[in-house]
């Protein structure tokens, strides 16, 4: 992940930072608790395409 983009890139819902997993391959809002996938090195940032981080993998 370009850390450049990684620098600018922010939650389209609440526009705070995201956190980059580099394991999982996911921008992590820790606001909203949503975590975005980078899909093919594409930061997917649709609230739609976002999945609910559950309490135990919370960072």
């Amino acid at each position: 992940m370009n850390t450049e983009l990684l620098d600018i890139l922010v939650c389209p819902l609440c526009k705070a930072p995201v956190h980059y997993d580099r394991e999982k391959q996911e921008l992590i809002c820790r606001s909203d608790r949503l975590a975005y996938p980078i899909r093919d090195g594409i930061p997917v940032m649709w609230a739609d395409q976002a999945r609910e981080l559950e309490d135990d993998e919370f960072p």
